[in-house]
């Protein structure tokens, strides 16, 4: 599908002003208590964990930052298997983040706002999240930002050839392949993409693409 197609599916890029802000927020919050629709765990099999974890290698003693970590599903994951490293999960609702279980590390903000430091991170992944952030390169930037020089960087998230498919809120956005690989290039040495599946054994049907970058 051409982009111009894309654009006429998803509409313009959104300005994340302090109205939108806080509708997202809010319907975070109101969505905590739904475990069916989000849930506090994942089956470590999946293939969406398991790429992170082969991606990201060894974590004993490193920094790993969860952007958009909702419950912290992914971030238990990684804890679990790592019990040496530091994990952080970072989300715009704090109702979200409650769920979220020690020793991981928990931070409220925006995605297109990391409250850290310059080069502060090894790795930072974000997982269904970046589709919410509405500001998508300044996310991404951030992002970017926050991982040292050699560090490695996941985004998995949903396909704009495929919008429609879901029911999606006001402000989500899907991605083409291209798109994201322009704003990861703008900062790291190495990117890569592919399709992705929930179960490595199931063919990929498309809706969701997998960024692996170097910076």
């Amino acid at each position: 599908m051409k982009w111009r197609e894309l654009f006429a599916r998803i509409g313009p890029p959104r300005q994340l002003n302090a109205e939108l802000r806080e509708k997202i927020r809010r319907s975070f919050d109101e969505s905590a208590n739904d475990e069916e629709r989000f849930p506090s765990t994942i089956d470590p099999r999946i293939a969406h964990v398991r790429l992170i974890l082969e991606f990201f290698g060894n974590l004993d003693g490193k920094r790993v930052l969860d952007v958009g970590c909702g419950k912290g599903r992914f971030a238990r994951v990684l804890q679990d298997g790592h019990p040496a490293a530091e994990i952080w999960g970072l989300d715009i609702s704090p109702a979200m983040l409650s769920y979220v279980p020690e020793p991981i590390r928990t931070r409220t903000g925006s995605m297109t706002e990391l409250p850290f430091p310059e080069a502060h991170f090894d790795c930072v992944y974000a997982t269904e999240s970046l589709e919410h952030a509405v500001e998508i390169e300044r996310a991404v930037d951030e992002m970017c930002r926050v991982v040292k020089a050699g560090g490695k960087i996941v985004i998995i998230d949903k396909n704009a050839e495929h919008f429609g498919r879901l029911a999606t809120p006001e402000w989500e956005r899907w991605f083409s392949k291209r798109e994201i690989e322009r704003m990861l290039a703008r900062h790291c040495r190495e990117v890569h993409s592919q399709p992705i599946s929930y179960w490595k054994d199931l063919k990929p049907d498309g809706m969701f693409l997998a960024w692996t970058a170097v910076k």
